[in-house]
């Protein structure tokens, strides 16, 4: 079965948008997958730990026929080989991130993996990028789209900046 799968993917370690483009590289040539698609890139301020350089952030999609949880192993065998150091700091610095936002409607939650990313709706740095592609995407679990979760944000939230 040929899965559509969303993939969140940010840097702010070294060249940011580079690190992010050759992500998305190595991630669909590991899955054997197809993209699909790739949003616009945005520099984003950072949340949580606010004493750190800026991310780079977008999304892409892609079909597979890989499970959620093989391609969540392929993730982070990609983010160890591109230097992320697994037990620095929680949402600290990194030179590559790569979160499985979506997989068709999948609902999985285990200790290891939630799809959909249970952040997801939170986050403009994920939710503008992912409406570059796909506005109309539900979220299984929320029953809205994108677009919808997107403008239900506070105008308060970090904003963020497309990429030149």
């Amino acid at each position: 079965m040929i899965h559509i799968a969303y993939i969140a993917v940010g840097s702010n370690i070294g060249d940011r948008l580079n690190n992010c483009l050759n992500g998305i590289e190595a991630f669909t040539n590991a899955t054997d997958a197809e993209k699909v698609e790739t949003s616009l890139f945005y520099q984003t301020e950072p949340l949580y730990v606010e004493d750190q350089d800026w991310f780079v952030n977008g999304v892409f999609s892609i079909k597979t026929k890989q499970s959620p949880f093989d391609l969540f192993d392929i993730a982070k065998k990609i983010e160890k080989q591109f230097g992320r150091n697994k037990t620095a700091q929680r949402y600290g610095p990194r030179v590559l991130d790569l979160d499985i936002l979506l997989m068709d409607d999948m609902i999985v939650q285990t200790p290891q993996l939630t799809i959909p990313h249970p952040r997801l709706h939170e986050r403009r740095f994920v939710l503008q990028p992912f409406c570059d592609i796909a506005p109309q995407c539900q979220h299984p679990v929320l029953k809205k789209n994108m677009k919808e979760l997107l403008m239900s944000l506070d105008d308060g939230d970090k904003k963020v900046y497309t990429c030149q």
